[in-house]
C-alpha cells in the first residue's frame, strides 16, 4: 500500500527547516550593539598621549534603527570617554555587531557624518582585504613613529569595514541602496 501525498500538505521537517529554524538563527543575533571606534586624547595635549578606543553607543533591535543611533549621535558629536570633560574623542568608524559580534555594517565618519562601506561580496574579496588589512597592521607594527603607525592601524580598520559577517552581507547592501533621510 502506497499513500500518495497531496500537494497541499508538507512534512513537518521541511516546515521546521525552510521556515521555523532560520527564523530562530536569526533571533539570535540580536540585539544589535553600535559602537565607535577613535582616538582619546587629553583636552589640552595634542599627540603626545594619544590612544585608541572604543565606546559602545547602544543596542537596537533592528540594522535601520542602529544606523539612525549611529548616525544621530555622530551628526551630534555628544560621544564622550565617561564623564571626564578632560579627555577628548575623535571618532574615526562606527560599527554595527550582532550578538555573535558578527560585523553587520561599519563606515567611516567625516564631518560628523557616517560614510557607511559598501560589503564585500564575496570570499575572495574578503581574503583580499584581510591581506591588505594584516599587511598594514605588520606595517605599523614595525614603524617607529606612533602617529604614523596609528594612521596605519586606522587605514586597515577602514579597509575592514567591508568584512560584513556573510549572514549579514544581503541585508548590508540592501540597507545601503535604500534612500535615507538626511
Amino acid at each position: 500500500m502506497s499513500l500518495h501525498r497531496s500537494s497541499g500538505f508538507r512534512p513537518i521537517g521541511e516546515i521546521l527547516a525552510r521556515q521555523v529554524l532560520p527564523g530562530l538563527r536569526s533571533a539570535l543575533r540580536y540585539p544589535l550593539r553600535v559602537s565607535c571606534l577613535g582616538t582619546v586624547s587629553f583636552v589640552d595635549d595634542h599627540d603626545t598621549s594619544q590612544f585608541d578606543q572604543t565606546i559602545v553607543l547602544g543596542e537596537c533591535t533592528t540594522p535601520e534603527d542602529a544606523m539612525t543611533i549611529a548616525a544621530h549621535r555622530v551628526s551630534r558629536d555628544d560621544i564622550r570617554v565617561g564623564e571626564d570633560d578632560t579627555l577628548r574623542f575623535e571618532a574615526r568608524i562606527a560599527a554595527i555587531h550582532d550578538s555573535t559580534y558578527g560585523l553587520v555594517l561599519a563606515g567611516e565618519i567625516r564631518a560628523r557624518a557616517i560614510l557607511w562601506q559598501q560589503p564585500v561580496i564575496s570570499d575572495a574579496q574578503a581574503r583580499r582585504i584581510v591581506s591588505e588589512a594584516s599587511r598594514l597592521r605588520g606595517s605599523a607594527s614595525a614603524s617607529c613613529d606612533a602617529r604614523s603607525a596609528r594612521n596605519l592601524r586606522y587605514r586597515a580598520s577602514l579597509l575592514e569595514t567591508r568584512l560584513v559577517d556573510r549572514g549579514w552581507r544581503e541585508t548590508a547592501a540592501e540597507l545601503l541602496s535604500l534612500p535615507r533621510a538626511a
